[in-house]
């Protein structure tokens, strides 16, 4: 996730943009003819309160309310016979009243009323129409029994074996025909998943009889055979020829032939790939009965592959024979295989400026295996007032992706729910910080990821190596001595290794884009050191200064760390949804060590955390920097954005989503609101956080609170957000004080008495006459941009 701080001139953009729709007029009618009605509002009387939400989608679309800020966004900026930005305005149509009176009495009538009438009436006011159906529903139909005639013995024993699984009609149930177009359905998928190839839906019809005097029906089911037949045939699968084109998609010049068994016969004009990459994830094998799911599952598998740009359903030619076999046609057009994406953005954070640039190169077949090769290079730098350096971070990387589970033993192939991947991995960061210390680490892995089912994934990364070395400046690290601040001298200046395993499990993210109810967990386990240190045991190594065992000439790490995250989703109607989200974490040294890897910290802030506190500079508890510090104004500037961590984090999200206009400039505009609450604790009281130990008589004053509103710009492959948090209570003050927008947010837009006194706490240069020239100011309002949903 890419988060943006919004400078002053961006924000006065924004607020132009909404001014200038406020400002242009906010009548609904200023555009329209006079011999125009605009359809302002939709009544629906006498349905059924089950149905009468669903009864408003069958009025006519054209006939439909406008939204307020769609229309306005209309008539502001659209062009007729350009490009219309919002809706245009739903014009009176007496047609288009008559055809969604039709559409809406049908519906109410396929629920069960079959003697429901719907009556309409159209109230016009300066130019502005009320449309009102009224219906009359009748007695509500059950049904009273189900038959059936299958002619098809074989179809009609398959059918009742699995009748009471899929079926939704049962006697004394209301009589509704989507309940018989699902049953129909179902019916149609179970006979293409047990080998019935040929079989249709219009082979299966309902007949239903509502003659009675007593408000019930008599349903029978009927399958016919096919014209001329006693019975459906049932297909096997026979041989199967796999066809990879060009990039281009033609299949021209000199292919690679392979007949690799008696079913595969392997053709690839690209040249690029081995047999075994495609044959792997197709499910379909020769002797097997059709089977529709498995059809599926080979398109979706070769396309989660991430090599060919298109792969479409498989195609099928019946032999010539009686012998009801099928041969099998897939036809493949791979992706180009190298690719390279620049990345880049701006940041501006209280005066400081900055630049993060990022390059990915991608090799998306290496070895002819579909294995991915991604070697990452990415360079950020924050300046210093504009001048200087602040800090920056060099960081290279790559990974190799291969498409199943690699190890030194035979391991089933785990592609029924998801394409497994072993990825290997290396990483090498150096951060620099301007008088204070040059940081290197450098980090490889191995690590598994598979679907147990299609809601349950693992990743395991069994081996994990991490070195990690920090060299303060000479005259930081002295100052930093002098002033018994050795913890700091030792979590960012110190060099030390592990080894260690992580687990991660993740539950439900297959829905994380749907508006369903739904529950999302994603927990991760990360435990180190323990084999280093069982080895130095036995080898009796050597100890430093601080009573550290060593190995190799280095301290080793070792510590235990566990994060959750766990979200809760309810749908709301149509594409508003309200969220919440816990996401605690504790990291544990131990053994060997007193304090965590620097890296395996945690911090809080930013775009998907606390939105109103910028990443880094919020706690840990009730910590204060300016109390802390004091005169100490180098050390406090020296240290900005590495001493506001912790071992233990606990943050809450609330957020509500709904759906602003459907065209807005090309996307969906959707705004939401949210609250955010949590910080991050130290483990025990420690001299360089006072007030930053987590205790639990204390979690609520040290808990910060942020509320806020956001807009995000749904362009369908993915989405832009802007969210404005406001700080609603700051813990790193006491009392009443905590409360900052309510007892100082008359200084929201403005300087006070507050913000002047912070300023003064928190300077770092102030010149002979008493005045603040450089420092951190308060603010109460964050304004950022990301790239995808918060969470």
């Amino acid at each position: 996730m890419k988060a943006y701080i919004i400078p002053a001139i961006y924000r006065l953009t924004i607020l132009s943009i909404l001014l200038l729709i406020i400002g242009s007029g906010c009548s609904s009618t200023r555009g329209l003819d006079k011999n125009q009605v605009l359809v302002r509002k939709v009544i629906i009387k006498g349905i059924d309160k089950q149905f009468a939400e669903a009864a408003v989608n069958y009025v006519d679309k054209e006939q439909q309310p406008n939204n307020w800020l769609n229309l306005q966004l209309y008539y502001t900026f659209s062009k007729k016979g350009k490009k219309n930005y919002g809706e245009a305005p739903s014009i009176l149509d007496s047609n288009l009243v008559e055809y969604s009176r039709l559409q809406m009495e049908r519906y109410i009538q396929n629920r069960g009323y079959l003697k429901a009438k719907i009556t309409d009436s159209i109230v016009i006011k300066k130019q502005k129409a009320e449309l009102v159906f009224t219906a009359q529903e009748g007695p509500m139909f059950r049904i009273r029994k189900i038959t059936d005639s299958i002619a098809d013995k074989n179809i009609k024993k398959l059918y009742n074996d699995n009748r009471n699984k899929m079926s939704h009609i049962s006697p004394g149930a209301r009589f509704d025909t989507d309940s018989l177009a699902h049953d129909r359905d179902e019916l149609y998928l179970l006979m293409k998943r047990n080998g019935y190839f040929d079989f249709y839906r219009q082979y299966v019809n309902y007949n239903y009889d509502s003659t009675f005097n007593n408000s019930v029906v008599d349903v029978t089911m009927i399958i016919d055979n096919p014209p001329g037949k006693k019975e459906h045939p049932i297909y096997t699968i026979n041989n199967t020829q796999i066809s990879i084109s060009r990039s281009s998609g033609r299949t021209t010049g000199q292919a690679d032939t392979v007949q690799v068994d008696s079913q595969f016969r392997f053709v690839d004009f690209s040249h690029r790939f081995k047999p075994r990459t495609v044959i792997d994830y197709t499910f379909q094998r020769k002797g097997q009965i059709y089977n529709i799911d498995q059809q599926t599952l080979t398109t979706t598998r070769l396309s989660e592959l991430n090599v060919f740009r298109n792969v479409p359903n498989p195609t099928y030619e019946k032999l010539a024979d009686s012998s009801n076999r099928l041969n099998t046609k897939i036809d493949i057009v791979p992706l180009k295989q190298m690719s390279d994406r620049v990345e880049g953005e701006v940041l501006f954070s209280g005066g400081r400026f900055g630049y993060n640039v990022g390059n990915t190169f991608t090799n998306r077949n290496l070895f002819k295996q579909a294995a991915i090769l991604q070697v990452k290079f990415n360079w950020s730098i924050l300046f210093d007032n504009g001048q200087t350096i602040k800090n920056q971070e060099l960081r290279a990387g790559a990974n190799l992706i291969y498409p199943r589970i690699l190890t030194p033993f035979d391991f089933p192939l785990l592609g029924k729910f998801g394409v497994p991947h072993t990825i290997f991995s290396s990483n090498y960061s150096l951060f620099y910080q301007k008088d204070l210390v040059k940081r290197e680490s450098f980090v490889n892995s191995v690590s598994y990821d598979f679907f147990e089912t299609a809601r349950k994934q693992h990743t395991i990364t069994p081996i994990n190596i991490e070195f990690s070395r920090g060299v303060l400046d000479t005259a930081a690290k002295r100052q930093l001595l002098e002033q018994n601040r050795r913890s700091y001298v030792t979590l960012i200046g110190r060099t030390t290794f592990t080894t260690g395993s992580q687990y991660t499990f993740q539950y439900n993210a297959i829905e994380l884009n749907s508006y369903k109810n739904f529950t999302y967990f994603r927990g991760s386990l990360d435990i180190g050191g323990n084999f280093l240190s069982l080895a130095s045991k036995v080898f009796n190594t050597s100890r430093d200064t601080a009573n550290q065992r060593k190995l190799f000439g280095y301290t080793f790490s070792q510590y235990a760390k566990t994060e959750l995250d766990l979200r809760f989703y309810r749908t709301l109607g149509g594409e508003r949804q309200f969220v919440f989200r816990f996401n605690p974490g504790i990291g544990v040294p131990y053994g060997n060590s007193n304090q965590l890897i620097f890296e395996k910290n945690f911090y809080t802030g930013g775009a998907n955390d606390i939105r109103a506190w910028l990443p880094r500079t919020l706690g840990p508890g009730q910590f204060n920097r300016a109390t802390y510090y004091g005169n100490d104004t180098n050390t406090r500037a020296g240290l900005k954005y590495l001493d506001q961590f912790g071992e233990i984090k606990m943050v809450a999200n609330a957020e509500y989503r709904y759906k602003l206009a459907d065209n807005f400039f090309g996307a969906k505009l959707k705004g939401a609101i949210f609250m955010d609450a949590g910080n991050v604790w130290r483990l025990g009281k420690k001299v360089e956080n006072p007030g930053g130990e987590f205790r639990f008589d204390n979690i609520l004053q040290s808990t910060a609170i942020g509320i806020g509103t956001g807009l995000r710009f749904d362009l369908g492959f993915f989405i832009f957000r802007l969210d404005a948090a406001l700080k609603f209570k700051d813990p790193q003050f006491t009392g009443s004080d905590q409360w900052v927008l309510i007892k100082h947010g008359d200084e929201l837009f403005k300087s006070g008495s507050f913000k002047e006194a912070y300023l003064r706490a928190n300077a770092t240069s102030i010149d002979k006459n008493g005045k603040v020239t450089a420092g951190d100011s308060y603010n109460f309002m964050q304004l950022n941009f990301g790239i995808g949903l918060p969470f």
